[in-house]
């Protein structure tokens, strides 16, 4: 898929690597990116099947299909498995393959941090896995508190897999920092001469900026489970009211962890956007430097608004008003984005190939995810909608048909250059018709569930939402099943049979915009890494 760094040795000859040696010791940018994203896209599944049991025991009142215990270890590792285990590494793999190749260089900074940076991930999720296996044969419970995993429930309370998950956070925190480390590296010393930093691309930009998130937040992650480690087995009470401890301090730390951690599962997303409605639009991106602005604010205001996720825990009014509007001001910079990505359209000679269909269904539910997120940052109104299927709903509106959809934009958009054949066009546009109505049947009606009182992470609910949730559960069946089409693509792609060549300028027309990036340095030439000057 990709061509192999030629390591030398000491000695005259080149040392390719072939067949599973080139995956295991890869030091090259493009095939660690590919791993990342087979991974990333491995754990979708995995984590999808989790979601697809959450819906099928919520398709009707009453016990039909597993029991509560099993119910709430599903929704904890759904949510784990599809924050850590599908957009972070989709991301990390999006910015492999293009940050060099956007920045004119040959590889990235740290070549052999990267692989190490890749293989921990397998490691940590096998653990993940692994207790939920282990559940599923009797053999204790998998870890069972809710992605949030909140104390007291996961230290006094926790079960013994409790161990098993803390130590996957921990590899989950080493690998993105190590990631992160890698990003800001390459992006300070190795861009080609006369790209100053305000002429990189827009998606370099949002990864430059998520990378510092990164490193600012996973340590305070990595603090938390620590903390955690430490009551259960070593007679601390830092979460323990009966030690003198505050159970509530659990949620400050875990958040100024959490929301920081919403952003850097969005930005990358931004970044792609940023990309993909210039190239169909058939202009420059409105507003450049409004953007790079733009990004910038919304990861400084990403730390100083966690406790909008603890407005019921009994705080002043004053902190709640600090909070409250802190979180409003974060849809200031957001709607720039949103205004410069429409600005963009906006009498340009656009075409409608999937990357810009999902592109724009990206600007659209992205923003209905965003207004709700302005009504949850609504004290008065947060106290109502805290803990129900409205906020199952608003998070998962950013999360799937933002973060998500911006990554199969990217997907079908750079496809054609990383393959060198183009995808099924008829097959895409089929992957986002279904994704798009079968996700909007799935999480709108998630809204009035929780705006009539559903909460969330119960397996049972009283008759009244029987017809909402019923209609959800279908939902998530057609969006889960029309992941396979994506999947079919892909490897047919990959494998070129009665597929169209792509040419050096993929999206005809667009003047090239995507693709008149410097070219990387050929692959001999890495033991000279290019002077910026």
């Amino acid at each position: 898929m990709s061509a192999v760094i030629e390591e030398h040795h000491g000695e005259h000859h080149d040392h390719k690597p072939t067949g599973i040696g080139r995956w295991l010791f890869s030091t090259n940018h493009k095939d660690i990116g590919t791993m990342y994203l087979w991974f990333s896209f491995t754990m979708l599944f995995v984590g999808g099947a989790l979601a697809l049991v959450i819906r099928a025991e919520l398709f009707e009142p009453g016990l039909q299909f597993v029991e509560p215990e099993l119910f709430n270890q599903m929704t904890t590792l759904h949510g784990l498995i599809m924050v850590f285990g599908v957009i972070m590494p989709a991301f990390v793999g999006l910015a492999n393959w293009m940050v060099p190749m956007m920045i004119g260089a040959p590889d990235m900074a740290l070549p052999r941090m990267n692989n190490w940076s890749f293989w921990l991930l397998p490691g940590a999720f096998g653990l993940l896995i692994a207790s939920l296996v282990m559940s599923l044969m009797g053999m204790g419970s998998a870890p069972n508190f809710g992605w949030t995993f909140y104390a007291p429930l996961s230290t006094t309370y926790g079960p013994a897999s409790t161990d098993f998950f803390i130590f996957s956070v921990h590899m989950m925190g080493i690998s993105s920092i190590m990631g992160a480390i890698n990003i800001i590296a390459t992006i300070i010393n190795m861009r080609a001469p006369g790209m100053t930093y305000m002429k990189m691309p827009i998606f370099v930009w949002t990864w430059f900026i998520t990378a510092y998130l990164l490193i600012a937040v996973m340590p305070v992650l990595a603090g938390v489970v620590t903390m955690m480690l430490f009551d259960r087995h070593f007679g601390t009470s830092f979460f323990n009211a009966a030690g003198g401890g505050d159970p509530v301090l659990f949620q400050h730390v875990f958040w100024f962890f959490g929301h920081p951690e919403v952003y850097i599962m969005i930005l990358p997303s931004f970044g792609i956007i940023s990309q993909v409605v210039p190239t169909f639009s058939r202009k420059k991106i409105f507003g450049y430097s409004s953007m790079v602005y733009a990004t910038s604010s919304i990861a400084f205001l990403s730390f100083i608004v966690w406790a909008h996720h603890m407005f019921t825990t009994g705080m002043p009014v004053a902190t709640e008003l600090f909070f409250m509007y802190a979180t409003m001001l974060i849809a200031v910079p957001t709607g720039v984005k949103v205004f410069n990505w429409v600005s963009t359209m906006w009498r340009g000679s656009l075409s409608f190939e999937t990357p810009m269909l999902f592109a724009i269904a990206f600007i659209f539910l992205f923003t209905i995810g965003g207004f709700t997120g302005l009504m949850l940052s609504i004290v008065p109104a947060d106290f109502q909608y805290q803990d129900t299927y409205f906020v199952v709903a608003h998070f998962h509106y950013v999360l799937v048909s933002g973060a998500l959809f911006g990554i199969f934009a990217a997907v079908y958009f750079w496809l054609p250059k990383w393959t060198g054949n183009m995808y099924d066009e008829k097959l895409g546009k089929l992957h986002f018709w279904l994704s798009t109505i079968s996700v909007n049947i799935l999480f709108f009606p998630m809204h009035f569930l929780g705006l009539a009182g559903m909460p969330r992470r119960i397996p049972d609910y009283n008759l009244q939402f029987a017809e909402f949730n019923a209609l959800a559960s279908v939902g998530a069946f057609i969006f889960g099943f029309t992941q396979l089409i994506l999947l079919y693509n892909i490897v047919k792609t990959i494998r070129g049979r009665n597929t169209v060549k792509a040419t050096g300028k993929v999206w005809e027309g667009s003047e090239g915009l995507e693709w008149t990036l410097p070219s990387p340095a050929p692959f001999h030439s890495f033991s000279t890494p290019p002077v910026v000057k």
